[in-house]
């Protein structure tokens, strides 16, 4: 991606509801990756489509509160059904117009991960959303998603 220009930026300013995150929908729920450029936001959303999630949106997603209040994330126009494969480049894959988000990774370094979080939700948009934190180059960090998707749809807080 070329750089941003700031003079851009300060004539184009961000819209509220766009996220710096990737979304795909894994068995439907959509699972918003965020994380700093660099941290296996594209990588990990690889690997969940290669397991048979959907893309949703890669790098940025608008995010928006429907009528019913839940949030939905969309891949704005430009970007939509394209994913950064790291040393690739872009391509394109099918991908979902949108999905309702039901879980919200946040990546970082597998030591600043708590092995019994005490919260496990967060805050989108005033809205409470299951939450999880991951070190998204584990082994297991797709599977550890698919079991989290899972056991939300069950019902299970993933509280201890």
């Amino acid at each position: 991606m070329a750089p941003v220009n700031a003079n851009l930026v300060r004539a184009n300013p961000v819209p509220a509801n766009l996220v710096h995150a990737t979304c795909v929908a894994v068995d439907g729920v959509g699972v918003l990756i965020r994380g700093t450029p660099g941290s296996g936001k594209s990588d990990l959303a690889l690997r969940l489509i290669d397991g048979g999630a959907v893309l949703v949106a890669d790098d940025y997603c608008e995010v928006a509160v429907g009528a019913d209040g839940s949030l939905s994330a969309a891949a704005p126009s430009a970007i939509a059904g394209r994913i950064e494969m790291r040393g690739f480049g872009l391509v394109r894959l099918p991908h979902a117009p949108s999905a309702r988000i039901g879980l919200v990774v946040d990546l970082c370094r597998n030591e600043e991960i708590d092995r019994l979080p005490e919260r496990t939700t967060t805050q989108l948009h005033d809205r409470a959303v299951p939450w999880m934190r991951l070190d998204a180059f584990a082994a297991s960090a797709a599977a550890k998603v698919r079991f989290a998707v899972r056991a939300i749809r069950e019902g299970q807080t993933g509280e201890s």
